[in-house]
């Protein structure tokens, strides 16, 4: 004979199972009040066939950011927006913006946009355009996958061509020539801490890139610096030319830009890597970039 406790088990399996039975017919037909497992349920994204089947993908794109993403009255412009509709054309599905502001740093437009969400309004995207590649910031954010990769992009100096004939002004030029930079930019960092704050007098800050280029214009200063794809963008003057010299005492000025997307949903990723990789080959990212007036410069793979 079984020992006591055996039984007892065996008619508590039973009753569960039982239970288990009678829960399943009550939830025929009320799929949508019945909860189900928090870990089978997707809250955050959309897997590759949901976006098939619903007929769009959403993209999240930085807002007043000309040339790579701005609206003109309620039509999205932009390289961004070209390369985000070519990447949706190719799915076979239509592109959706979402147009976001900047927060404090990429680490945190990567958590609001793509894999967790706001803490108040808006949604996550499933692709984010014009994320900064690096091994870092990928093993930062391991709920995201960088791919996608575009376009290189590095820091820039504008300058008069009648004040600098030999060409673009080196850093130490600006201990006599005043410099125009946007507020709070890896360009700003880097020219009021050169050598302890030595060129401090001649930098005049303004709210934007174009601001400083209007200020160049204006006579209030000689050159501005900042990054070369807004620069090039804003530069309409046969007066004023772009280019790149070398800075004094800092590497980092040359960076690569991609897409992310949620790292459950790499099969997005990898359509959307096929997509930018073909049109880098045959060229249509490129004529994309000379549309806005922007040289094209292909990453470093």
């Amino acid at each position: 004979m079984r020992p006591a406790r055996h039984i007892l088990a065996l008619c508590l399996t039973l009753l569960a199972v039982q239970a288990q039975a009678r829960c399943a017919d009550l939830a025929q037909g009320y799929d949508d009040v019945v909860p189900r497992r928090a870990d089978t349920r997707i809250d955050v994204g959309q897997d590759y066939d949901t976006i098939l089947e619903r007929g769009f993908v959403t993209f999240a794109v930085y807002e007043d950011f000309a040339p790579f993403s701005w609206q003109e009255g309620e039509t999205p412009r932009g390289i961004d927006i070209d390369i985000a509709r070519l990447i949706a054309d190719d799915i076979g599905v239509e592109a959706r913006f979402n147009f976001v502001t900047a927060d404090e740093n990429v680490d945190a437009d990567l958590r609001n946009q793509i894999w967790k969400g706001p803490l108040i309004g808006g949604a996550v995207s499933n692709i984010m355009m014009h994320v900064p590649y690096s091994k870092d910031l990928q093993c930062r954010n391991e709920l995201v996958v960088l791919n996608g990769q575009y376009f290189n992009e590095k820091l820039a100096t504008a300058y008069r061509i009648a004040t600098f004939p030999d060409g673009a002004p080196t850093t130490p030029f600006y201990r006599f020539h005043k410099v125009g930079v946007e507020n709070h930019t890896i360009s700003d960092f880097y020219l009021t801490n050169f050598s302890g704050g030595m060129l401090l007098p001649n930098i005049v800050h303004y709210p934007s890139h174009e601001d400083a280029f209007a200020g160049m214009d204006a006579g209030e200063v000689d050159a501005v610096m900042g990054v070369r794809s807004i620069l090039e963008h804003l530069d309409q003057s046969e007066a004023i030319a772009v280019d790149s010299p070398p800075l004094v005492n800092f590497a980092l000025n040359e960076w690569t830009l991609g897409i992310a997307v949620r790292h459950n949903f790499r099969e997005l990723s990898y359509a959307a890597d096929y997509t930018i990789s073909q049109a880098l080959a045959d060229g249509r990212i490129a004529a994309i970039f000379a549309e806005y007036g922007v040289v094209h410069n292909a990453p470093d793979y």
